[in-house]
């Protein structure tokens, strides 16, 4: 659906007087959709114009007009950057951190069975930025599971940025962000990074993979997922969009598998069916109901 605009046209300018007009941002707005998914509202219309009025100047055009119009028919590198420029990169060790507390009570234990027995394990963090969501994921299996490394055993990390799956791949952080990472994995998670900085031992790195994948492309995996971290991914996008993508996300998680969405996310009833909620935007496959020994009738 395209944003609802007032209906003025008139040129909208800001610090840097630079033509701006209703027009401009529904054809910008429109492309952010089909390319990323995410829909504007005219709320977003200053955001829009801060965050990509430096294009506009450096690229040495007067209007978002030209702009819009390089973007559109023009190198496919500026349509990237201006839909990396509107997406939002923000993460941290061990966000909504109850989420991981579920991962490590209810999740793991029976997947480290299985594991140890001969079955494989796969997880996945959709919209990983740069990185600290797959490598909170792998320090908490690695507490509960300190030699997942010589098993079958992966994490997969995606994200539409390539130049934060760059920094993610580095694994190396200011340690000023790292309040979160309980005391008793912060030794399974890093190693000393210098004045400031820590760097992730390379012994979990070597259980994330980092890849590009954008929701509204084809999806290369196929799963399935033993569970799958999606958080705050589609909360900018229509109700229709964030329904694909809970369709497509159902689709790869496994069996038993447990889906994780942000705290400001939904799924529509339409998969009341298919995944039961089991703990604060913590889905699950639908687990058989144990018989009741009450209720059975011996045959003589």
């Amino acid at each position: 659906m395209t944003p609802s605009l007032p209906a003025e046209t008139a040129a909208w300018t800001g610090a840097y007087d630079c033509a701006f007009t209703d027009r401009d941002f529904a054809e910008i707005s429109a492309m952010l959709r089909t390319d990323a998914g995410i829909s504007l509202g005219p709320e977003n219309r200053q955001l829009v114009f801060a965050r990509l009025v430096k294009h506009v100047r450096r690229l040495g055009l007067s209007s978002f007009a030209d702009y819009v119009d390089l973007v559109r028919h023009g190198d496919p590198a500026e349509r990237y950057g201006m839909v990396m420029s509107l997406t939002t990169h923000t993460t941290r060790f061990f966000r909504e951190g109850q989420h991981f507390d579920i991962l490590a009570r209810d999740v793991l234990p029976g997947l480290v069975d299985r594991v140890r027995g001969g079955g494989r394990l796969r997880l996945w963090s959709a919209g990983c930025s740069t990185g600290e969501e797959a490598y909170s994921i792998a320090a908490v299996l690695l507490g509960a599971f300190p030699d997942a490394g010589r098993f079958d055993v992966r994490i997969l990390a995606t994200d539409i940025s390539r130049e934060v799956l760059e920094v993610a791949a580095l694994g190396r952080y200011r340690d000023a962000g790292l309040n979160a990472v309980p005391e008793t994995l912060r030794p399974v998670l890093f190693e000393p990074g210098g004045a400031d900085m820590v760097q992730v031992r390379a012994d979990v790195r070597r259980l994330v993979s980092f890849r590009y994948m954008n929701f509204m492309e084809p999806w290369p995996m196929r799963g399935p997922f033993d569970a799958i971290f999606c958080r705050n991914v589609a909360i900018y996008m229509d109700e229709g969009t964030q329904a694909r993508i809970w369709r497509g996300l159902e689709q790869v998680l496994g069996p038993e598998g447990y889906l994780f969405i942000g705290h400001s996310e939904r799924l529509g009833p339409e998969f009341r069916d298919r995944l039961e909620l089991c703990g604060k935007t913590t889905f699950r496959r639908p687990r058989a109901p144990k018989p009741d020994s009450r209720t059975l009738t011996h045959v003589t």
